[in-house]
């Protein structure tokens, strides 16, 4: 809440008061990682609120810390602890980990319907590929769901823009499943070219048809591995030990770890034309989805097998009937489809010179443990305020700098909530412009400054909105605004031990309710750095502060003469508001000068009016921070 104050007038302008003002001197954990909406249950999950800094960062401050294991201990201890549903089957050693953390839900086979009815009381949701995860769910979620973990490596049944909207953090288990998926493509590679499944099925049926499922051998055969990522990889790494000759198309594969293996990157059509084996590993998204059409399959050498261990979206199956129809495609070894399972009487999974198998890439007890337990770790660590290594839908921030950064993660947040209530007309109106600048002793390429332009967006957008702000969304929820955020990196003559020197929020094209804090530009101008560990506040427009941004702040512009700063600490005392601190800057001496007090409750209508009624105070403002 802000209310600014002419001489002998009071306006209050109504916002969403902040969940971070705390009327204790001792600082609480960055609101990026609270809940908006305090209450006796959200305490416990106030570490949940997505993504924030790593517990090691919190103990760049002592505060912190102590506050930390505060929250630890409601947490893991009270029934306030997280409720973590698990849609689909995990395996024990991964739900073993998720219950010493929260309060498992194994609720199964469950309709999109019932999915939503469910999802409103949890904080995490974990699913394999079988539940889709829709905008409607995040909606039903209600901003209570903080992080869905997708139990392997596929995100396509995951709404990734939805869950970036609502702040939702999504994480996957990419490496424990690897060598199964690898294994389960090689056997059925091996399967296909030696006939394996349908002479089995033949001697099963009481026949012994030895000629005519005559194979053929993978010695000095070329394997196309299309999507060259970790299962792709495996797969070389294994064909090349049966003897085959193996190149790989991925634009984004490294080649000196394709050469490493023995692996030529070649281009989309030279590895479908010259190939005789193709084994896909691509990601289904817009652009592969029925990447293998009619066209695509015309271009392959004829009598050629394909196996797919991917996403079955990637293939149209009605053109890849055609192409076994016309011995274009001589064998088929499909291990997803486009629709799971595939519908009775389906001619691709019939057709004499396919092998299916039902989702089975990761079907080992070793990944299926392995997988379990990746996720779990990654949910918990989410949980937790942990950015994991695993997030596909927000900037991965490295552990050193969340460490580094963790005390101007406060300082950021604070200017931007201090500078978005310095606007006139309510509601930050008008606010479509937003510079920051860093100033710091280190080069521009040496900043990361992803995480404190979320907090400045945090601090701007929430004291105004309903929206709540998480390094998840935050880029997105400005530009959904109309907010234009720019930055600037100034270097100076400073240490560069550390990070940053001061972190200035200036407001462009929109009018100030205290005039004080317009700068020479016309900007609302506020600008901190952190002191001892804590954020401080050390200029508001031309004017030099020097104030700890903590609770509640009023700023008053008055004229520099003795016997001002009794006058208003009167006024609080006699209403019972504590001042936790006060600090007086001015231009020239006997002339202007900025007074900054810190206190500890919300004045009321009353004191704020005789404070605006004090002589030579030529406007105030009062600032929720």
């Amino acid at each position: 809440m802000a209310v600014a104050c002419s001489p002998k007038s009071i306006f209050n302008r109504p916002i969403i008061p902040s969940s971070s003002a705390s009327s204790s001197s001792s600082p609480s954990l960055p609101s990026f990682i609270r809940p908006p909406n305090p209450s006796p249950l959200s305490l416990g999950l106030t570490r949940f609120h997505l993504p924030a800094i790593i517990p090691t960062a919190l103990k760049t401050v002592e505060s912190h810390e102590t506050y930390s294991h505060k929250l630890d201990h409601v947490a893991l201890d009270s029934e306030t602890k997280p409720t973590i549903l698990v849609s689909e089957k995990l395996g024990d050693a991964g739900l073993s980990l998720l219950r010493t953390f929260g309060n498992v839900d194994c609720s199964y086979d469950l309709s999109p319907d019932q999915l939503c009815d469910k999802i409103s009381s949890c904080d995490a949701l974990i699913v394999r590929s079988g539940t889709k995860v829709t905008r409607q769910v995040f909606e039903a979620g209600k901003g209570r769901l903080k992080v869905v973990g997708r139990a392997g490596v596929g995100i396509d049944n995951v709404d990734l823009q939805a869950a970036t909207e609502f702040g939702c953090l999504v994480v996957n288990a990419p490496t424990a499943n690897t060598v199964a998926a690898a294994e389960h493509g090689i056997a059925l590679l091996v399967a296909m070219a030696r006939n394996v499944a349908q002479a089995d099925a033949s001697v099963k049926a009481g026949k012994w048809q030895r000629n005519k499922y005559v194979g053929v051998s993978l010695v000095g055969k070329t394997l196309a591995v299309l999507g060259f990522g970790k299962v792709g990889s495996e797969v070389a790494r294994r064909a090349k030990g049966l003897g085959m000759q193996v190149i790989a198309h991925d634009p984004y594969a490294p080649v000196d770890r394709a050469r490493a293996l023995g692996v030529d990157l070649v281009s989309f059509d030279a590895a479908i034309s010259t190939a005789d084996f193709i084994s896909l590993h691509m990601p289904l998204t817009p652009d592969t989805s029925k990447m293998f059409n009619d066209d695509t399959f015309s271009m392959m050498k004829k009598g050629v097998r394909i196996i797919n261990v991917a996403r079955g979206g990637v293939i149209d199956e009605d053109a890849l009937v055609r192409a076994l129809d016309a011995g274009i495609v001589a064998q088929a070894a499909l291990d997803v489809f486009t629709k799971e399972p595939p519908p009775e009487g389906d001619k691709l999974v019939r057709h004499e010179n396919m092998i299916a198998t039902p989702h089975l890439g990761a079907s080992t007890k070793e990944a299926q443990e392995g997988v379990a337990i990746e996720i779990a770790e990654a949910v918990v660590g989410a949980l937790k305020g942990e950015l994991s290594a695993t997030a596909v839908n927000a900037p991965m921030v490295a552990p050193d700098v969340l460490t580094e950064l963790a005390p101007y993660v406060v300082l950021a947040e604070k200017l931007g909530r201090m500078a978005v209530q310095l606007v006139a007309g309510g509601q930050g109106s008008g606010v479509k412009s937003v510079k920051v600048v860093y100033r710091s002793g280190r080069a521009p390429d040496d900043l990361d400054t992803r995480l404190l332009r979320a907090m400045v967006t945090k601090g701007i957008i929430e004291p105004i909105s309903a929206s709540f702000v998480n390094l998840v969304n935050a880029d997105f929820t400005a530009k959904q605004k109309g907010l234009r955020i720019t930055e600037e990196r100034v270097v100076m003559d400073s240490s560069p031990e550390f990070p940053i020197h001061s972190i200035q929020v200036k407001i462009s094209n929109v009018g100030s309710k205290f005039a004080s804090a317009v700068s020479e530009n016309g900007e609302i101008s506020v600008e901190g750095r952190v002191k001892y560990g804590e954020p401080h506040l050390t200029s508001v427009g031309s004017f030099e502060v020097d104030v700890s941004l903590e609770g509640n702040l009023i700023l008053c512009r008055q004229v520099d003469q003795p016997g001002m700063i009794g006058q208003v600490g009167n006024i609080l005392g006699e209403r019972n508001i504590n001042v936790s601190f006060m600090s007086v800057g001015r231009t020239v001496r006997r002339k202007q000068a900025i007074m900054a007090i810190g206190v500890d409750e919300e004045p009321d209508k009353v004191a704020l009016r005789k404070i605006g009624e004090v002589a030579n105070i030529e406007e105030f403002v009062f600032l929720n921070l």
